[in-house]
């Protein structure tokens, strides 16, 4: 099975990227991990039926209250969580690690950072990144695939908007070469 996990979408209309839908289309099931923003954004993300989500700290109040803040369900065996804020570090994962044990899943699936991870240990943690508003980092999502209780996940970049940080990053690695 295919997932396709994303977060931090802030969208204010229904109207999903090109990029992004052709992704969402291939894939078994979609799971996003808070702050579409919008009603809108969510009914775009849940047209195909086949959308697992939670609400973000930037959804709409109607969001809010029609979405769980964490999520639990198994694909194949493997037990996966969904929370939005699930520690502020994408460098010390210390919190997201306790997160996945409390919860008792196998796979942690968190946003709010807006910047791409993938950690293997006892567990898996996985925050997308965003496809839209990314930080520190290019337009992303996360593609898991689920097989006979095996995860494998990697990192899809987009294409968009690119953080300021990355722009300038690139502008002095340039500079550096010439």
């Amino acid at each position: 099975m295919k997932l396709i996990a994303l977060s931090d979408t802030h969208l204010k209309t229904g109207e999903i990227p090109l990029q992004l839908q052709t992704l969402l289309e291939e894939c078994d099931l979609i799971v996003h991990a808070g702050d579409f923003s919008t009603v809108e954004a969510y009914q775009a993300f849940n047209a195909g039926g086949k959308l697992k989500a939670v609400f973000g700290n930037d959804d709409a109040p109607e969001l809010k209250r029609l979405l769980p803040e964490r999520l639990k369900f198994e694909v194949e065996g493997v037990k996966i969580g969904v929370i939005h804020e699930g520690g502020l570090s994408v460098t010390d994962t210390t919190a997201q690690g306790y997160l996945a044990k409390e919860m008792e899943v196998d796979v942690l699936i968190f946003g709010h950072l807006h910047r791409p991870l993938i950690e293997k240990r006892d567990v898996v943690l996985v925050c997308p990144g965003s496809p839209t508003k990314p930080r520190m980092s290019n337009p992303s999502v996360v593609e898991l695939v689920i097989e006979k209780g095996n995860v494998n996940g990697r990192v899809v970049a987009l294409e968009g908007d690119t953080c300021e940080y990355i722009k300038f990053r690139d502008a002095l690695k340039n500079r550096t070469q010439e």
